[in-house]
């Protein structure tokens, strides 16, 4: 079971790493370390410095070379770090040997978001679906989460599979996994349920990198008060509500944002989650337009789409955030946009231009879904058009 904890009371001193490579350069690395300090805000802990080193590839054994370590043990001596983040995903031979020469807690950037999921987990559902992703993380790096329970009790990282050496037994492991997945399939089979009993109504979804204003917007169209806050992964259950456009009713579903490097494993869990994005005919893809690197989070919000195979959707570009910037710096980045959709996915025909905290441009919004939602109502359900008597 998910150990419940709360965020830490104190807030505590990290120190992030990543590797500069030939497939990654300095101002990539920048961007990433960026986010990774943004994640590690949102689990409450304080950045105090970047470590990063020019490798080809990852030290099989240390992930970066030993000298570097040392150098970083030199400095968490020195500063009092208790927590050292890898952007990247670590083997748990390189967890081993990194805590043998550190001597703190060791993160990469999969252990921190999925506690952060686990902060974040409210509902039954949730926490089913983080704790399975959890196990998967843990069983193959069984011997060194050991050691490094038994070392360190609780904090940043350690929001999950409980403390006690019969939990961390292979055997036990991957019978509590068996226990979840069945679990989420029982789930799994109301919510099948419960959308095939939604009415013949149209289904909208918002989908976006975490933290462009999903739940702000949701808020917004939905005339409701979920919870949102500048933070990553403020949403975590799909919320569906009902709503009316004129005289046009229908569901709208807030999901999970995306981000970069997110883990497989989370992925796979939250697989049904993410069918509220493949079962909605409309697809409100939200965009925080004032972010430096939102032309890649434009790619990583589509790729994700592509490999749940949510291809054909029609799908609304909703450009947020046109508040922060001005005049020029909109117009330039509007520009980008549209060229970087046209190339690499599809023609920008339909976008909308909007800021949901300052409620710039909300009616036009509306309209424009208001109009698509009503054609593929008359489509898909032709003998209903005398319920919206100006239907075309």
């Amino acid at each position: 079971m998910i150990e419940k904890r709360s965020y830490v009371q104190k807030q505590e001193n990290c120190i992030l790493i990543a590797v500069v490579t030939p497939e990654i350069d300095e101002k990539k690395v920048k961007e990433y370390l960026d986010e990774l300090e943004f994640l590690a805000h949102t689990a409450n802990l304080f950045t105090l410095k970047r470590f990063t080193q020019k490798i080809e590839k990852p030290n099989p054994k240390t992930f970066i070379g030993e000298g570097k370590l040392h150098e970083i043990h030199a400095f968490i001596q020195d500063k009092n770090i208790q927590y050292v983040i890898f952007d990247d995903e670590l083997s748990g031979t390189q967890l081993k040997n990194i805590g043998n020469i550190l001597k703190v807690k060791i993160l990469d950037r999969t252990n921190l978001i999925l506690d952060i999921f686990a902060m974040r987990a409210k509902t039954a559902y949730a926490k089913v679906q983080v704790e399975l992703a959890q196990y998967e993380y843990m069983l193959p790096r069984l011997t060194r989460m050991w050691t490094h329970l038994e070392r360190q009790q609780g904090g940043i990282g350690m929001r999950g599979p409980g403390e006690k050496e019969l939990e961390t037994d292979k055997r036990v492991i991957k019978k509590r996994m068996a226990i979840l997945r069945e679990e989420l399939k029982r789930i799994d089979r109301q919510k099948i349920t419960q959308r095939q009993n939604r009415s013949k109504l149209v289904r909208v979804a918002l989908v976006g990198y975490t933290n462009v204003g999903k739940s702000t917007l949701m808020n917004l169209l939905s005339k409701s008060n979920i919870f949102a806050e500048n933070k990553l992964f403020a949403t975590l259950d799909t919320t569906v509500r009902r709503v009316v456009i004129g005289n046009v009713p229908f569901l709208l579903s807030d999901t999970v944002g995306f981000i970069r490097k997110l883990p497989l494993t989370l992925i796979e869990s939250f697989k049904s989650t993410l069918d509220e994005i493949r079962e909605a005919e409309v697809i409100l893809h939200v965009i925080d337009m004032s972010h430096p690197s939102f032309l890649e989070q434009i790619r990583v919000v589509n790729q994700t789409l592509y490999e749940l195979e949510i291809r054909d959707h029609v799908m609304i570009h909703v450009f947020n955030k046109i508040d922060l910037l001005s005049s020029d710096d909109f117009e330039k980045s509007l520009n980008e946009a549209k060229n970087f959709i046209k190339e690499y996915f599809v023609d920008l025909d339909d976008f909308i231009c909007i800021s949901a905290t300052k409620k710039i441009n909300i009616n036009e919004l509306k309209e424009k879904i208001y109009s698509t939602v009503k054609k593929i109502h008359a489509k898909k359900y032709p003998y209903d058009n005398f319920l919206f008597p100006d239907i075309e």
